[in-house]
């Protein structure tokens, strides 16, 4: 018996995927949509002032007379969509969580919003010179491994029209740095984030070389164990100047975040624009 269970908690190795995806959880993705729609907590979504804020550079940055296509990637339950589109903004959105999709469809229907929103995996999308700007925003960036980085930069430079423009922001070093590495349990009755049942829930969380972390939670029930990794590449500016460069991308500015502050070293946060030339 532990022998096997020694197998169940092997620390996986870097950018390994989960067997179970907690967005296609019918329970868990519940609770991810009120994570996102709680106006005042960040572990989905930013707060809402910081979107609002955030919305509001956009607009006075990228000028819907000049930017009016936008590609909002891994966008959620619509947020910045919604904010964007009262502003004047053509919105194509694009998500991995069927219900946040469905939720923000819903909205959309009901506010009579005309915003286009897609349910798949933006890794697998194929446009070609569509969009004025992409925004891939609240780190998302992040959470890919190197190939797939690469693999989503050259899809979104295919999708920008000449001219277009790319926002997303990732965590900083200096962020990294604050990451504490821990072992974690708790005995849970029932009706917690990861599931309804009895359970034990067990967290990791773990540094890797080149600023990558993994936060790591086991559910053990009397059914079965489930394991789920959030997992985190964290930048330098010149990491995430160089990535963005890389595959075509110039005229590259850096700010401390997509309010558009200025960038200090100090920041938890970079925010990156790059142009299709």
């Amino acid at each position: 018996m532990l022998k096997s269970l020694k197998n169940e908690f092997k620390i996986p190795k870097v950018f390994e995927e989960s067997e179970y995806n907690f967005w296609l959880d019918e329970y868990i993705s519940k609770n991810l949509l009120k994570a996102h729609l709680n106006p005042n907590y960040e572990g989905a979504s930013r707060k809402f002032e910081f979107i609002n804020s955030s919305v509001n550079w956009i607009y006075k940055k990228f000028p819907v007379d000049k930017y009016n296509r936008v590609l909002d990637l891994g966008c959620g339950p619509g947020l910045y969509a919604e904010r964007l589109y009262s502003k004047g903004y053509e919105i194509t959105d694009i998500d991995f969580s069927k219900r946040s999709i469905e939720y923000a469809k819903q909205r959309a229907l009901k506010e009579n919003f005309d915003i286009e929103y897609e349910n798949y995996n933006y890794l697998d999308m194929n446009y070609e010179n569509i969009f004025d700007l992409a925004m891939l925003i609240y780190c998302d960036y992040g959470a890919l491994s190197k190939n797939k980085r690469k693999k989503l930069l050259e899809k979104v430079f295919a999708s920008l029209k000449n001219k277009g423009k790319l926002i997303m922001d990732v965590f900083s070093i200096n962020k990294f740095n604050k990451f504490i590495e821990k072992d974690t349990w708790e005995y849970s009755k029932g009706n917690n984030f990861w599931t309804k049942d009895e359970s034990i829930i067990l967290n990791t969380n773990k540094k890797y070389e080149n600023n990558i972390s993994l936060e790591r939670t086991i559910v053990i029930t009397d059914e079965e164990i489930k394991k789920y990794s959030i997992w985190h590449k964290y930048f330098s500016m010149e990491d995430i100047f160089n990535e963005v460069k890389s595959v075509g991308f110039n005229n590259i500015e850096i700010f401390l975040d997509v309010s558009g502050r200025e960038y200090c070293e100090k920041g938890d946060t970079i925010a990156i624009i790059g142009e299709k030339l």
